[in-house]
C-alpha cells in the first residue's frame, strides 16, 4: 500500500471570476454615464429651443434621476454581479428620454389646454423612483428565477383577475376619457392600469404551465401541406386563451392588451414546443376573432374604420383626429426632425401616453425613431441571449417570453400610430408618461437581469484552498 501526495485543483489565478464580475459592472457604469450625458444634452436642447437658456429645473430633475439610477446600479453590483451589463443602461436611457419628453410637453401643453400639468415631470421622476425601487425589490426577493415556478397557478389567477377587473367596474372609474377603452382604475386623481402587472404575472404563469406540459403539447397530429398540426385534444389551452383575448377586445375595447395577451402565450408555446404550427394557428385564430368582433360590436368596428379610413368623412365627430394628427406630426419631422422643442407635438391628444412615439418622430425625425427602436431591439436581444444561456428550462422560457412581450408591445403601439395595424392605445415602455407602465417595465428588466445573472454565474469554487494537498491511497 502506498500513498501519493498531489496539489489540489485550483482555479486559474490569472482570470479570477471576481475580476470578470467587476468588469461587467464597470462596463455597466460607463454605459450609464454615457446615457446620462445623452439625457443631459436632450434636456439642454429643449431648454434652448423653448426659452433660449438651460432649464432652471434641469439640475433638479436630472440630479434626482441620476441618483435613482445609480442606486439601481449599486443594487445590481451587490445582488446580481454576473448580470448582463447593458440591460440597466438601455432601460435607463429610454426612461430618461421619456422624462425629457414629458418636461418638453408640459412646457407648452397649456397652450392648447392639453391634459398635462407643469408638475408632470416631477411626478414622472417619482414614478421612476418607485419603478427602480420595485426593480431592487425583485432582485432582493427573487434570488433564483426558478422559485417563481411554484406560483404558476396562483399568478395565473391573479393575472386573469387583474385583466378582468376594469371590465367589472363602472365606466366612470375604469374608462379612459374619449377613447372608450376600459383599462384603468381611477381613485380621485390617482389612476392605475392593472393590465401592466397582469402581463408580468401571466408570463410567469405561462412559463410554469408550458414547462410542465410541453412534451404533450409538442406531439404532432395530422400532417397538412407539409405542416404537422397539433392534436385536437391538445387545443384546449390555446382555445381558452383565445376566448379570453376576445373577451378583452369586446368588453374592454382593448385591442392592444388582447393582442399582447394572445401573442405572448402563442410565442411561449412555440418556444416550448418548437412547433411552427402553433404560431400559424394562433395568428389565424386571433385575426379571425378580431374580424368577427369588428362585425358584431360597434365599438370594435369603429376602431377598424378609423384604421382603414382615417381621412374619410365617414368617421363621426372626428374620431380619427388623434391618429391623423400623429401621422401629420411624424411626416413634418422628416428624416432628422425639427429638434427637441422645435415641433408642435402637443396638438395631438394624449400625446404624452398613447402617441409619445409620434412626438419623438416629429422632433427627432426618422433617424431618431430608428435609434429608439434599436435600443428596444438591444434590450430584446440581451433578454434572448440570457434565455439561450440559462440552463433551467423555466428560466429559459420566462426570459424568452418577457423579451417577446416587450418586443410585441413596442410593435403593437408603433404599428398602431403608423397605421400598420389598428390603433390599440397601449403605452410605449419607458417613454410614455404614467406610472403603471413604467413600474411594470422596470420589474420586467429586473427579472431579465436576475435570469442573466443566473446564466452567467460561475460554478462554485472547490472546497480546497490554494496550497492544500490531497492524499490518494492505492492498494
Amino acid at each position: 500500500m502506498s500513498s501519493i501526495t498531489a496539489p489540489s485543483p485550483a482555479l486559474d489565478p490569472d482570470s479570477p471570476p471576481v475580476s470578470a464580475s467587476r468588469g461587467r459592472r464597470r462596463t455597466e457604469l460607463i454605459m450609464l454615464i454615457f446615457g446620462f450625458a445623452l439625457i443631459a444634452f436632450a434636456f439642454a436642447n429643449v431648454g434652448y429651443s423653448l426659452k433660449g437658456k438651460l432649464p432652471s429645473s434641469m439640475v433638479e430633475y436630472l440630479g434626482a434621476f441620476v441618483v435613482i439610477t445609480v442606486l439601481g446600479h449599486v443594487a445590481v453590483r451587490r445582488l446580481a454581479p454576473w448580470a448582463d451589463p447593458l440591460l440597466l443602461p438601455l432601460a435607463a436611457l429610454l426612461n430618461g428620454l421619456g422624462i425629457v419628453m414629458t418636461y418638453r410637453l408640459a412646457q407648452q401643453g397649456n397652450l392648447l389646454s392639453a391634459p398635462l400639468s407643469s408638475s408632470a415631470t416631477g411626478i414622472q421622476v417619482v414614478y421612476t423612483a418607485i419603478g427602480v425601487g420595485c426593480f431592487v425589490a425583485v432582485l432582493v426577493l427573487v434570488r433564483e428565477p426558478r422559485v417563481l415556478q411554484r406560483y404558476t397557478y396562483t399568478l395565473g389567477a391573479v393575472g386573469l383577475a387583474l385583466l378582468a377587473l376594469p371590465a367589472l367596474l363602472p365606466s366612470s372609474i375604469s374608462e379612459v376619457a374619449d377613447t372608450g377603452a376600459k383599462i384603468q382604475i381611477r381613485l380621485g386623481s390617482f389612476t392605475i392600469q392593472p393590465e401592466e402587472f397582469a402581463k408580468l404575472a401571466l408570463a410567469i404563469s405561462f412559463a410554469g404551465y408550458l414547462v410542465a406540459k410541453r412534451d404533450v403539447l409538442a406531439l404532432a397530429g395530422r400532417r397538412v401541406l407539409g405542416l404537422d398540426l397539433p392534436r385536437a385534444r391538445d387545443l384546449g389551452p390555446i382555445l381558452v386563451i383565445w376566448a379570453a383575448s376576445l373577451l378583452l377586445l369586446v368588453f374592454e375595447s382593448d385591442i392592444g392588451t388582447s393582442a399582447v395577451f394572445m401573442g405572448l402565450f402563442v410565442a411561449m408555446l412555440y418556444i416550448a414546443t418548437s412547433r411552427t404550427s402553433w404560431l400559424l394557428l394562433g395568428f389565424v385564430m386571433f385575426v379571425a376573432g378580431a374580424f368577427a368582433a369588428s362585425r358584431l360590436f360597434s365599438h370594435v368596428a369603429l376602431r377598424f374604420n378609423i384604421w382603414l379610413h382615417p381621412f374619410s368623412g365617414s368617421n363621426p365627430s372626428g374620431n380619427a383626429y388623434q391618429l391623423v394628427q400623429g401621422l401629420y406630426g411624424m411626416a413634418s419631422g422628416g428624416l432628422l426632425g425639427k429638434g427637441l422643442g422645435g415641433g408642435q407635438p402637443y396638438i395631438t391628444p394624449l400625446v404624452q401616453s398613447d402617441f409619445v412615439f409620434t412626438a419623438f418622430g416629429e422632433e427627432l425625425g426618422l433617424a431618431g425613431l430608428m435609434a429608439i427602436l434599436l435600443i428596444y431591439g438591444l434590450i430584446v436581444e440581451r433578454g434572448l441571449r440570457a434565455a439561450m444561456s440559462v440552463k433551467d428550462p423555466f428560466s429559459k422560457l420566462l426570459a424568452g417570453g418577457l423579451s417577446f412581450m416587450l418586443a410585441l408591445q413596442v410593435f403593437v403601439i408603433v404599428g398602431g400610430v403608423t397605421r400598420l395595424i389598428p390603433l390599440t392605445g397601449i403605452t410605449t415602455p419607458f417613454l410614455s408618461q404614467g406610472g403603471s407602465s413604467l413600474v411594470a417595465s422596470w420589474i420586467l428588466i429586473a427579472l431579465l437581469i436576475r435570469i442573466s445573472d443566473t446564466a452567467r454565474r460561475p460554478p462554485p469554487r472547490p472546497i480546497q484552498e490554494e496550497g492544500l494537498t490531497q492524499v490518494v491511497t492505492l492498494q
